[in-house]
């Protein structure tokens, strides 16, 4: 059997990010990185749009606020020195009718309490100087915003663990946590890992594997689907960077829009946010019955539907409707048509949902006892925050855990 100092579970981006800033801390410790798949990153990580986000959407004061815009700045710099290519693009959020100004301007009282520089209120003038084919009645332009390419990102997290004396063992699906008066044995599909402590980092999974280590059941993952559409080669020049809208303030979604992806040159167009049939649904009709029949029979999930339905009926229309989409598109762009839009990827995002029935919009790291802690909720800005929440992790654990 293995033996490690420490284990975590998950090698999507946080997982990576975690086990990085740990051996950079602790050297001496013996740390591998443990994930079902065969290679890194192949969930959220690997399914991201690439958008490095400033951090105006979050709370003042919550770990998104503060992390989202702490782990900018780190990935910015992190790139530079690893030869990443990243941009500084910038990006507009666009006010398309007068009923959204006030969700606007909130918008931009939360970037100024968030600490975000150079944020400006622009006129539709100013808009079209910087996206000749957009309209709207007023936008905030975000120039801290930027875009990446996340996997090439992982791929130097681990990279830098390897460096460092760390294993990643890939193919290996946890199946159980179990406490032994030593520590902890993972119990796996190959042979059983044994450790001193253990960080979860599952993603979509993240709910399920606390549970194998005994904690509570809520918060539940729920997951949910993003479809994109592809804007046709020829007329990518219809958008120059990122072009979003004024997010409903009562979801933690930011709506359809408009991103530039840095590896091809591609332009995205959504995604929706419809609930998936499994956790690794990424298909329309991809079904996990067992995974399906947990969240729907969950009452936090009942009670959640209950809320939403409306919004979650027209949000399975526009996804299953190449027409409703586009209209949500013309809003914003009016020279976009049918002919425009291509098929293109998906995403599932994990998210966590009380036992109340309310999506929980803020990062949870939980420390379950003095051997494991789990990263219970960690969905988009995490990509961006991963450097950031990294260091949290690491600085929980050393408070939590006796790493010598």
């Amino acid at each position: 059997m293995a033996q490690y100092d420490l284990v975590v579970v998950g090698a999507g981006i946080v997982g990576l990010a975690a086990a990085r800033a740990l051996a950079l801390r602790y050297p001496r410790l013996s740390i591998a990185v443990v994930d079902k798949e065969t290679c890194i990153g192949q969930h959220q990580t690997g399914h991201s749009s690439g958008v490095i986000h400033s951090g105006i959407y979050y709370t003042p004061g919550s770990l998104k606020a503060r992390l989202c815009v702490e782990g900018g700045q780190k990935l910015y710099k992190y790139c530079d020195e690893k030869g990443i290519r990243v941009e500084r693009c910038g990006k507009v959020i666009v006010a398309a009718t007068l009923e959204e100004l006030p969700g606007l301007y909130r918008l931009q009282q939360r970037g100024e309490a968030n600490g975000l520089q150079g944020i400006e209120l622009i006129d539709p003038s100013r808009l079209r100087e910087i996206e000749p084919q957009c309209t709207g009645v007023q936008a905030l332009w975000i120039p801290a915003t930027g875009i990446v390419d996340y996997s090439a990102v992982a791929r130097a997290f681990a990279e830098d663990i390897l460096k460092r004396g760390g294993v990643l063992l890939l193919g290996r699906r946890v199946r159980g946590i179990r406490r032994e008066h030593a520590g902890v044995i993972l119990q796996t599909d190959g042979d059983d890992i044994s450790t001193r402590f253990v960080i979860t980092c599952g993603g979509l999974y993240a709910d399920k594997l606390a549970r194998f280590g005994g904690a509570e059941s809520y918060p539940i993952v729920v997951p949910f689907r993003g479809d994109y559409w592809l804007l046709r080669p020829e007329r990518r020049y219809l958008v120059r960077n990122l072009i979003y809208p004024v997010p409903d303030p009562s979801l933690p979604f930011l709506g359809v829009h408009f991103t530039r992806r840095i590896t091809d040159g591609s332009v995205w167009l959504g995604p929706n946010a419809v609930l998936a049939f499994g956790r690794e649904g990424y298909g329309r009709f991809t079904v996990q019955p067992d995974e399906l029949g947990e969240v729907l029979g969950s009452r936090g999930f009942r009670r959640f539907a209950k809320r939403y339905w409306r919004i979650g009926i027209d949000e399975m229309i526009r996804d299953y409707s190449k027409h409703r989409f586009l209209e949500s598109l013309r809003c914003y762009i009016p020279e976009l048509t049918l002919q425009d839009l291509l098929p293109g990827p998906s995403g599932v995002r994990a998210q966590a949902l009380d036992s109340s029935g309310v999506l929980i919009d803020d990062f949870i790291v939980h420390i379950q006892d003095q051997r494991v802690i789990h990263i219970r909720n960690a969905p988009s800005p995490a990509a961006t925050s991963s450097l950031a929440i990294g260091r949290l992790i690491c600085e929980t654990a050393s408070s939590t855990f006796t790493l010598s």
